[in-house]
Formats: structure tokens, sequence, C-alpha cells
């Protein structure tokens, strides 16, 4: 168990700061273009989402493996 707990923690320090600025290349020229920061602010923040579900997911199936197998 304790060693789940360092996996998580490695998993929140590597991938979270890369999470904090994802955009593609066409949204990012858009919402540069603009005036409207909230706009660019909502759109990061859902592309930021969508990015970490996948992640959420497969990280909680790997968990639910590791403790069947441990049994």
């Amino acid at each position: 168990m304790k060693h789940i707990k360092y996996i998580f923690i490695l998993f929140v320090v590597l991938l979270l700061p890369q999470a904090g600025e994802a955009q593609c290349a066409m949204c990012r020229a858009v919402l540069e273009s603009g005036e409207n920061a909230s706009t660019a602010e909502g759109i990061n923040n859902g592309i930021v989402y969508l990015m970490a579900i996948p992640y959420i997911l497969v990280g909680g199936l790997f968990y639910f493996v590791y403790r069947k197998i441990k049994q």
C-alpha cells in the first residue's frame, strides 16, 4: 500500500505541470488573437479536463488489478 502512495505522488508531480498549459496549436492561435481572456481560460480548462479523465480511469484500472493480484 505504501508503494501506491509513491506512485500517485509521482503521477501528480510529473503530469499536472504539463496539464496546466494544454492547448492544441489551432485553439491557441484563435484564442490568442481574441481579446476575451475568460474564453481562453474556459477552453484551456476543458482541454485539461478531457485529457485527465483517461489517465484517471487507467490509473484506477491498474490499481484494482494490482489489488487483485496482491490478494
